[in-house]
């Protein structure tokens, strides 16, 4: 029989190789915001399961994958407007998402003002939209 310390290490490890795919999926959306991405191709590369890697991510990131692609994009959004010479259909179009009208709900939501009022009210250095690190518990022995 294993030793419980090999138990405890075998568990361990399987959160940690857990938590790299994970980190891989963020990554991902990190360095693709742009394109069109959904949970399943995600969950496939990372090799598992859509649902298991919605309940792990919103674990480690606080936040369903859709939900961290969304403020990926409207933190990207946020420093073009910011930036000019884009108009907001474009902006949304260029960050990936799917519809103005979408674009307007989603940025509205995380941001509080719409796109087009917000180089107006923008003052200093555009903050990011909050999304914490992987940081989610080492499972304990039951």
């Amino acid at each position: 029989m294993c030793r419980p310390a090999w138990r405890q290490a075998l568990i361990e490890a399987a959160h940690l190789k857990d938590l790299a795919r994970l980190r891989r999926v963020r990554d991902r959306i990190d360095r693709e915001y742009a394109r069109p991405l959904d949970v399943e191709e995600l969950a496939r590369a990372a090799d598992m399961a859509a649902g298991q890697l919605g309940r792990q991510f919103r674990l480690a990131y606080g936040a369903s994958p859709y939900a961290y692609l969304t403020a990926r994009r409207i933190q990207r959004a946020t420093a073009l407007l910011r930036a000019g010479g884009l108009g907001v259909g474009e902006v949304g179009r260029v960050v990936g998402c799917a519809t103005p009208g979408i674009f307007r709900t989603r940025f509205t939501e995380l941001v509080g003002t719409t796109p087009d009022a917000y180089p107006r009210t923008a003052r200093g250095p555009a903050e990011p939209v909050r999304i914490r690190e992987a940081s989610a518990p080492a499972p304990q022995l039951a």
